[in-house]
């Protein structure tokens, strides 16, 4: 395989041979790539979202099973992921990588094509950005502009008691996903010719290294007229993000174990890994789904749209932050979210 060392090019050659293909989408996009910095305009009565997302090699992503095309990918989702929670639009993104010589520029490349598909996909614009030398790994740090009328944005603090708390998608694969991965990779190490096993295990692998951003849950809402009360995106678990919108609320919740939407796949690893299901569910993190509250009176609306799911309600904050078991157990939400490092370094 070519291997073309970044020195060759020196930095400013990397950032051309990297942007040359750039091509700007959105209107309010009047300078890119190319100046001392980006030039945006917004329309009157629009607000600007903002959102950073850092990723670091051996902490949030390890290369042994995460291909450099994907993590370019997962890397602008998950700052997409944080605007549409706001009920924005993403519209513009900066990309800022820091890399060691045992890099290439074929591997950064990867990197920018992952990046690049996902503007392509979401209509981004990729205006900027920086590129370092690392003496560490692997760093990217990527910002994402979005935009929204003022009345239509959306706090993690709106929720009110007999509000409905929804979810979007399923829980708990990604951190199922990540299991598999890691089992592969103990399994490897020292193997030359090790192939590992995924067969049937597809979607959690899918959701862990290529997730999506809901930006089709963002339309559907907004076509049936119904704007949350407080919404967030779920990447640190959906306990942590429920204590979040409830702290943020001055709030209670209360949640049941037999509403969590689980896939098949998802229920088969943790059966084959022994581990509890509703676990996963709460605290895997990295789903990159919607979790959200609307009023009691829009019950019928939310139950009308496909991929949408309630799973509890929103009570007094004197009544706690409750997980109803199957049993009618009542079971204190705990804020253990994602630990990226114990779950890459054992």
């Amino acid at each position: 395989m070519k291997r073309t060392e970044i020195s060759s090019l020196g930095e400013f050659g990397l950032i051309r041979h990297l942007t040359d293909c750039v091509r700007l989408k959105n209107p309010g996009t009047l300078k890119g790539i190319g100046d001392d910095a980006a030039v945006i305009s917004f329309d009157e009565g629009m607000k600007a979202l903002v959102t950073t997302d850092m990723l670091l090699e051996g902490i949030h992503f390890g290369l042994t099973y995460t291909p450099l095309k994907h993590l370019g990918y997962k890397s602008a989702i998950v700052n997409f992921s944080d605007i549409y929670a706001m009920n924005g639009t993403p519209r513009q993104l900066t990309v800022s990588i820091g890399v060691s010589a045992r890099f290439s520029v074929e591997d950064i490349e990867q990197i920018y094509q992952g990046i690049l598909t996902a503007c392509d996909v979401y209509g981004v614009d990729l205006v900027g950005g920086d590129t370092s030398a690392s003496l560490t790994g692997l760093c990217l740090s990527l910002t994402c502009i979005g935009e929204a009328r003022e009345e239509e944005i959306v706090y993690r603090s709106g929720a009110k008691p007999t509000d409905l708390i929804c979810v979007s998608g399923d829980l708990g694969a990604a951190y199922m996903g990540l299991q598999l991965l890691e089992r592969e990779k103990a399994v490897y190490q020292g193997e030359k010719d090790f192939a590992p096993d995924f067969a049937g295990h597809e979607y959690i692998l899918e959701r862990q290294l290529k997730p999506e951003a809901r930006k089709d849950i963002v339309e559907k809402l907004r076509s049936a007229g119904i704007k949350p009360t407080a919404m967030m995106d779920i990447s640190d678990g959906l306990s942590s993000e429920l204590l979040h919108i409830a702290h943020a609320g001055k709030v209670g919740v209360r949640i049941y174990d037999d509403k969590l939407p689980i896939d098949y796949q998802t229920a088969a690893m943790a059966e084959e890994f022994n581990m509890n299901l509703s676990t996963a569910a709460l605290n895997g993190g990295e789903d990159y789904e919607l979790l959200f509250t609307v009023p009691l009176t829009r019950l019928d609306d939310i139950q009308r749209i496909e991929g949408i799911h309630l799973i509890g309600h929103i009570t007094e904050e004197a009544d706690g932050h409750l997980l109803v078991a199957r049993d009618g157990t009542e079971i204190t939400l705990v804020a253990q979210g994602w630990n990226a490092a114990k779950a890459l370094n054992g």
